[in-house]
């Protein structure tokens, strides 16, 4: 079968299980989507936004079930979505009456986390457990993993601890003393890790191509410092309120020093260039690898066709659908960029925190710095190396990257 048609019957497909809450004491309303009990379980956050539908939660759970056959464990994707405004008052209680709701699921076969609006640490772990779930993640342990109590026990302690482990080696974090923790750190690690395995098996190197970074958020800021660190050059970051361009390329004490001076995820510089001027300039800046790591899409065919005239090779996704198609998964300017560069899908170059996941829950680990990045490095490798053994060109990369995925699902 075509991978068009492989997509059309995953995309076209009910979802095993949906969940739908209507909250009594606010307007706000919810839904869980279990595309499928894969393997005995699904796993997918928990996000909230004003104006969010089914439809989009549906999607996000495709999403995450396509990003297991990467990640692992291979389990079937969810979502949870609430439609309510996250800057209101009453959120708290909405999450509590949420959670309390959804236990039974996530007690027996559903793992949930933090996303959009939601936090992991905050938010999730401390009222799932007030509803007596042990840990977000305790459906995948039970559904899928099937551990005994002593084992669970361990593993859970494990997945707990290794998340939000401070890290301790410099070649993981810019500032020792700031305390980044894996999670903060390991989806921009990946997205650069991507574009070193890339050229790797392309047999190149990725030492002095020059970069362009979108969004400095969580993952963009993360990105931009391991792609320095490896010796690429950063040559521009773009922003929601402007950005920063060096031709040459900034030098990884100055990459570092702009991490260090974030205010949450926005972009803080001396010479910041506005918004308007900067996305005027920075689509024609000579860069050789794109890493869209901002909100989803956002990138047109304009800005494509622009790069690529500048002698754009690759692009990494930090962001889940970074292109401004309407379609779940590959729409006309995905299907167009696919066609004339390498485009690593985000699946496989953000699947770190799932990865993270996975490790914890497998089996017991080392809960050394460099053991679990280099666990996250080794998985998008191999997934790389997967589809060039399929497709050795340096175009349709996305194209058999689905394939191999969809053919793991239908």
């Amino acid at each position: 079968m075509e991978m068009r048609e492989l997509l059309e019957l995953y995309e076209n497909k009910a979802p095993e299980i949906v969940f739908h809450w209507k909250d009594p004491e606010t307007e706000a309303e919810g839904w869980t989507v279990i595309n499928s009990l894969r393997g005995g379980a699904a796993g997918g956050g928990t996000r909230m936004r004003e104006g969010l539908d089914m439809n989009e939660v549906l999607s996000l759970a495709k999403t995450m079930e396509v990003k297991f056959t990467v990640s692992g464990p291979p389990i079937g994707g969810a979502k949870s979505g609430i439609n309510f405004n996250p800057d209101d008052p009453r959120k708290k209680g909405v999450l509590e009456r949420w959670y309390n709701a959804v236990s039974p699921l996530l007690k027996s076969y559903y793992g949930t986390g933090g996303d959009l609006n939601v936090d992991e640490i905050h938010e999730v772990i401390p009222i799932t457990e007030e509803a007596g779930v042990w840990h977000p993640q305790e459906g995948v342990f039970n559904g899928h993993f099937k551990p005994n109590e002593a084992d669970k026990i361990n593993r859970i302690g494990q997945l707990r601890l290794g998340v939000i482990k401070v890290l301790e080696n410099a070649d993981y974090s810019p500032d020792l003393a700031r305390k980044y923790t894996v999670a903060d750190m390991i989806t921009g690690f990946g997205v650069a890790e991507a574009v070193k395995h890339y050229y790797d098996v392309h047999g190149a190197s990725v030492e002095g191509k020059r970069a362009i970074v979108q969004g400095f958020g969580n993952v963009g800021s993360a990105a931009a410092f391991f792609l320095s660190k490896m010796g690429a050059r950063v040559v521009g970051i773009i922003d929601r309120a402007g950005g920063v361009i060096k031709e040459e390329g900034f030098s990884y004490d100055e990459i570092v020093e702009l991490f260090r001076k974030k205010k949450g995820n926005a972009l803080i510089a001396e010479d910041m260039i506005p918004f308007e001027e900067m996305n005027r300039r920075i689509w024609n800046l000579p860069a050789e690898i794109f890493a869209p790591c901002a909100a989803s899409r956002l990138v047109t065919r304009d800005q494509i066709t622009e790069l690529m005239d500048t002698g754009l090779e690759v692009i990494s996704c930090g962001a889940n659908v970074p292109f401004a198609d309407k379609e779940i998964f590959f729409g006309p300017i995905m299907e167009y960029t696919d066609g004339q560069v390498s485009l690593i899908p985000d699946f496989i170059s953000n699947c770190g925190m799932a990865r993270v996941f996975a490790y914890f829950m497998e089996r017991r680990v080392s809960l050394d710095d460099q053991d679990i990045f280099n666990d996250t490095s080794e998985t998008i490798r191999k997934a790389i190396l997967n589809i060039f053994k399929q497709n050795p060109t340096r175009k349709n990369f996305s194209r058999t990257a689905f394939e191999i995925a969809l053919k793991q699902l239908i």
